[in-house]
């Protein structure tokens, strides 16, 4: 595929990029050790995305897999507690196992793990989504992993394919990699009915589409294609593009760039006005932020709303709730998430950015609301 080819494809168009890995994948299930030329070709991937500017996020799974071998506990299903225990152990070998095949490039790789509680409650969530961003706005690659070693049942996710896109939304990613034993969506299990037809693009989750995920495959993931199209809501619905694409071969990410056959599922918003859609009409508001003309001049222009432009702050809200922005009349101007609590907004409200250290004790954001955060009236 020419070089024009490859700059046009949905993958090498994305500014953000989140990839997922599985178990599977990494770890051979015969000796329960890494791939490691696999793995460094994926590291390559990696590399090149980077030096064109993409920002990389990585979900990795592996750690269980990895450390029951070490544990020496047997094959077949183990107790939580042993699962437990066996990610506490493989998630050491398999961080370093990435920081290794990055630093190869010169690249520093950050360890986040995360629970299902962190992408569902609010002030984790938002701990998360910032932490996440400082690191790919510092060039770091996070590598993401499920928090097995504290997570029950009742809290996990079970698969990082949902991870994976719960993470993707949750960083405003373009386009979500899964990187599977398998090439694509069909429209039966092609490995066992030969009938079974490839779909290159899914525009819409319809009930058919659903209806054609088969069972796990594979003996050291927890997923199949049940998971990966719960994936592709998640995604679809954040307006990131998904695609799922075969794996096993070296430099998977440079294949689906040439043209190698792939499911790509497709939105038709974009991440970001997904989330502006999001803010405007799914959120409940907590408080309300009253304005001078000055900044209201300054959101109609596009700009984030800042502390000096505030007059009053009315209602009790936490930090990423949506509120209210109005101007001296009381008319409503915009609607969006407040980057301070109520009381602390009130200590910074006609205040320039340069002063909301002294004013608060720590230094936050210089913007009340973020204009990637904030929806016109």
């Amino acid at each position: 595929m020419s070089a024009a080819a490859i700059a046009d494809s949905p993958l090498a168009a994305a500014r953000r990029l989140v990839v997922k890995i599985g178990s599977s994948l990494l770890v051979d299930e015969a000796s329960g050790q890494l791939r490691r030329s696999w793995l460094d070709a994926v590291g390559d991937d990696v590399a090149r995305c980077a030096a064109r500017g993409q920002e990389v996020i990585i979900v990795s799974s592996g750690a269980i897999a990895l450390g029951r071998r070490q544990l020496r506990l047997p094959d077949g299903p183990l107790r939580l507690e042993e699962s437990q225990a066996a990610a506490a152990t493989g998630q050491i070998r398999l961080a370093h196992a990435w920081q290794e095949t990055l630093a190869r490039h010169g690249i520093t790789v950050a360890q986040v793990l995360v629970t299902l509680g962190d992408t569902e409650q609010r002030r984790r969530y938002l701990n998360a989504r910032n932490t996440l961003n400082a690191l790919v706005r510092l060039h770091a690659v996070p590598v993401i992993n499920e928090n097995d070693t504290v997570a029950t049942e009742e809290i996990r996710f079970g698969d990082n394919d949902r991870l994976a896109a719960r993470v993707a939304a949750m960083v405003s990613a373009e386009a979500l990699v899964l990187l599977s034993d398998i090439d694509g969506l069909y429209t039966a299990d092609p490995r066992h009915d030969p009938q079974a037809r490839f779909l290159p693009e899914i525009h819409a989750l319809t009930p058919e589409i659903e209806a054609m995920a088969g069972a796990p495959g594979s003996g050291f993931g927890s997923g199949g294609m049940v998971t990966k199209l719960a994936a592709a809501r998640i995604s679809m619905g954040a307006g990131c593009r998904m695609v799922i694409a075969n794996g096993r071969r070296e430099a998977p990410l440079a294949a689906i760039e040439s043209g190698e056959r792939c499911t790509w599922f497709l939105p038709s918003a974009t991440p970001r006005t997904a989330r502006k859609e999001w803010i405007a009409g799914s959120l409940r508001t907590r408080g309300v932020v009253t304005i001078d003309e000055g900044a209201a001049r300054a959101l109609r222009d596009g700009r984030s709303l800042l502390p000096a432009g505030v007059v009053t702050v009315d209602g009790v809200f936490q930090r990423g709730d949506a509120v209210l922005v109005k101007d001296a009349a009381g008319r409503e101007l915009a609607r969006g998430l407040c980057a301070y609590s109520s009381d602390d907004a009130r200590l910074i409200a006609g205040h320039k950015s340069h002063e909301i250290a002294d004013r608060l004790g720590y230094r936050g954001r210089d913007e009340m609301i973020h204009r990637d955060d904030l929806v016109l009236s």
